[in-house]
């Protein structure tokens, strides 16, 4: 897995899964065009930061807030990342690629990445999951990293599930007929 190749090594992890009631590839097409309109709590999460929250909140958007497109294998898993200080109220987040990310090795920082991936389920349906790896680039950063982390532990899963909850709903609707 993509997720495998650009963090074997990690120092936190969170992991959750859903059923959806759609074929895989509407699935990966619903993540790949992720829209957060109904996830509210992420949206006002974002707002608590200072990141304005646009009205859908699609993938393109978390790039532009410097995510990262770290890779993808298309039907499969899509692999996005990050860099920063997240115990910082402003992120201190950093602009880089792919290559960026990999050679990343700045003290006082951690490097982060978030999977989506499917596996076929039912005959009628996709499982979809999602991880989270954090890698923290010093002593330092991870004492701070982990206390963040306890911190937010509760509103992180909430925040993971909503948004399983939202591609759940997007690769359903796309099931549906029109009315």
């Amino acid at each position: 897995m993509l997720i495998d190749e650009f963090m074997p090594k990690y120092d936190v992890r969170e992991h959750h899964q859903i059923d959806v009631a759609a074929p895989p590839d509407e699935v990966y097409r619903a993540v790949r065009t992720l829209n957060l309109r109904h996830a509210t709590l992420t949206r006002w999460l974002f707002r608590l930061r200072g990141i304005p929250a646009p009205p859908r909140l699609t993938l393109s958007d978390f790039l532009r807030l410097r995510f990262i497109l770290l890779g993808e294998r298309p039907g499969e898993e899509l692999l996005l990342g990050l860099v920063g200080q997240f115990w910082r109220p402003s992120g201190k987040l950093q602009r880089l690629d792919a290559e960026g990310f990999r050679t990343f090795r700045r003290g006082g920082y951690a490097k982060a990445v978030w999977n989506f991936s499917l596996a076929a389920g039912s005959p009628s349906g996709a499982r979809l999951e999602t991880e989270t790896r954090v890698y923290c680039l010093d002593k330092a950063s991870r004492r701070q990293f982990r206390l963040y982390w306890l911190q937010i532990g509760r509103v992180r899963g909430l925040i993971r599930r909503e948004i399983l909850l939202s591609v759940k709903r997007e690769a359903e609707e796309m099931r549906r007929p029109a009315a």
